[in-house]
């Protein structure tokens, strides 16, 4: 096991001031006009700050795709059955996946957990088994998991990201699987953000107006059954949440606690994020949002995390897809910072 929920939470400290004032200062005097390189240069001033670091260079990547089953599918609140978990996780495992072409194509490596899969995977050498259950319960009747549960979910997660950094981690990316997420999602961010459960409910793999309806009164209804607590996030997470969820949640706060930087991909690593955010506010800083997700909730969550996404592509596939490309943007404004001659160096005139 790593390092303890406990001590992590207490390893998160705010950025590193004189490293972001260094890279702010080197971008300053590249060879271009004077903040024409837009919000590419605030990234890489921001990474220099997570890392602790004026220069801070990407070279170690990787993605962690967290999947997990939700007992909520009884309700009929997604359009796909249960078994396409398991089966997308062998596709994953196999690198069929959109998430595979993805991270290679940014070469980052992904790594495929099993938190909770309900048809019970067998073991598999490129699949780490972090898992705390056949799937979570019905939220709908009840909690979906019980709070030791939803403890070792977000301890899961850390050891996980502990493991990576082990083998060399410059940023990592969140991604998710799980048939019946987006309905879990949606409940965590209800309760977090304070919005109306129809201002976050969206249409999953593509439900129709009905469909999307129905969703709507069964997240209610898991709501008025659990009364999960907005500030207890472990409550949340235990109540309303998914396996997956928080071990999201889990690798954000590992990551933070070893100045790690976080790209987050769409709705379901959002609602990992809150989590996080709701046991360490400090942890928000080290998440960087790569894409904005067609998922209605997702803006809610942005929005409650004051933190504005880098790219707006119509997309809501997750698995990581999103923070893919986040991290292409990521290295690409530290490889900027790195690597372009100052005007001293080009022999290149100054502004007035």
């Amino acid at each position: 096991m790593g390092t303890s929920l406990t001590q992590v939470l207490k390893d998160i400290v705010p950025l590193d001031e004189a490293a972001m004032q260094a890279a702010r200062e080197r971008q300053d005097i590249l060879t271009k006009p004077h903040g024409s390189l837009g919000r590419l240069e605030e990234l890489s001033i921001k990474i220099a700050g997570i890392m602790g670091t004026p220069v801070p260079k990407l070279e170690n990547k990787a993605i962690i795709t967290m999947a997990g089953d939700h007992g909520v599918v009884a309700e009929g609140t997604s359009l796909y059955p249960q078994e396409v978990t398991p089966q997308m996780v062998y596709n994953f495992l196999n690198g069929g996946a959109a998430i595979n072409v993805l991270g290679k194509h940014v070469g980052a490596r992904v790594i495929v957990v099993d938190m909770g899969v309900a048809a019970g995977l067998p073991e598999h050498p490129d699949m780490v088994c972090k898992m705390m259950g056949l799937g979570t319960e019905n939220m709908a009747k009840g909690p979906a998991m019980t709070r030791e549960q939803a403890t070792g979910c977000v301890q899961m997660g850390i050891d996980v990201v502990e493991d990576e950094i082990a083998k060399g981690l410059d940023i990592v990316g969140t991604g998710d699987m799980g048939i019946g997420n987006t309905t879990a999602s949606s409940a965590v961010c209800a309760v977090i953000t304070g919005e109306s459960v129809e201002n976050v409910t969206g249409r999953g793999t593509g439900l129709d107006d009905e469909g999307v309806a129905h969703k709507v009164r069964v997240i209610q209804k898991a709501l008025e059954v659990n009364k999960p607590d907005p500030k207890d996030a472990i409550d949340v997470l235990a109540k309303v949440g998914g396996f997956e969820i928080g071990g999201i949640a889990g690798v954000i706060l590992g990551a933070a606690a070893h100045r790690v930087p976080v790209m987050i991909d769409g709705f379901i690593s959002g609602a990992g994020a809150l989590i996080a955010a709701g046991l360490c506010s400090q942890a928000k800083d080290y998440m960087i949002a790569a894409h904005t997700s067609v998922e209605i909730g997702h803006r809610a969550i942005l929005k409650h995390l004051g933190v504005t996404s880098y790219l707006d592509l119509n997309m809501r596939l997750g698995e990581g897809t999103g923070a893919a490309l986040g991290i292409f943007l990521a290295e690409a404004s530290t490889s900027i910072l790195a690597g372009m001659a100052t005007f001293g160096e080009a022999g290149v005139t100054e502004a007035e």
